[in-house]
């Protein structure tokens, strides 16, 4: 039986997305930092959906972290229909506020460890009849947000890393999307260390993980490219597209300022 594997899977749009393919029978994969609330998540997603259900507590900023999801997993003999690179992370304030090693840290998840995986999985994934890769992204794809400077540059990187893949795989059996979230009632803005400003903002156009994760799961599964969740993060897509950048970095910065 063919296994879902998520990375941060223990909380969030993971864990969200987690039950949303339980929902829908798919055998899970786990892996996040906390081994106590995959412990938990696993045996109430086993027990509530009856499916199979496995984790791997493991630090993804690690160097190597993606090698040992592979090997775990080919350990257990354990084979891959949808690979979901989930995981991920922001720093707010000004560029020179954090370490030199937070931010390297922050672009080993946020992008290397993705790749890793990606390019570990893809030949289990051409083996299977139809394969996924959902990579989560996010609005601040669509401009660059001073403030998040290097988290929204990130994610350029995955977005077009995703719509670039797609075009490579597209006569393959393997599918792969994008999706761009906004704002979301997730513990992002905890880690991203936000100010009250820029949480009050967000909290006025919140989704909950459960509608991002339908939505995530939706689109992976009827093959479409790229998705942003939510009519506001639409909107501001067109609006970026459409106004002055400086215009619409100056906006996007003083959210956190």
């Amino acid at each position: 039986m063919a296994y879902a594997l998520i990375t941060g899977a223990s909380k969030g749009i993971g864990l969200a997305i987690a039950k949303e393919l339980a929902r829908q029978k798919f055998d899970l994969l786990l892996v996040a930092r906390s081994e106590s609330l995959l412990k938990e998540t696993t045996r109430q997603l086993a027990s509530e959906y009856a499916v199979k259900t496995d984790f791997l507590a493991i630090d993804l900023a690690q160097a190597g972290a993606a090698q040992q999801v592979f090997d775990w997993c080919n350990k257990k003999k354990y084979v891959i229909q949808m690979l979901v690179n989930n995981a991920g992370y922001g720093l707010s304030g000004p560029f020179e506020k954090h370490a030199l090693a937070e931010h390297l840290d922050m672009m080993q998840v946020n992008m290397t460890t993705l790749v890793q995986l990606t390019y570990l999985f893809l030949p289990q994934l051409h083996q299977q009849p139809k394969a996924y890769i959902l990579n989560i992204g996010s609005s601040a794809a669509y401009q660059a947000v001073p403030g998040l400077s290097l988290y929204s540059a990130s994610k350029v990187f995955v977005l077009q890393f995703s719509r670039g893949l797609r075009q490579e795989l597209r006569k393959s059996s393997v599918s792969v999307t994008c999706v761009c979230p906004g704002s979301t009632d997730t513990n992002f803005a905890e880690r991203a260390q936000i100010g009250e400003k820029g949480r009050k903002a967000a909290e006025k156009v919140n989704m909950t993980p459960e509608d991002v994760a339908k939505q995530s799961v939706d689109a992976t599964l009827s093959g479409k490219t790229e998705v942003v969740t939510g009519l506001l993060n639409k909107a501001g897509k067109l609006m970026a597209w459409l106004l002055p950048k400086g215009l619409v970095e100056k906006t996007a910065g003083s959210i956190y300022d």
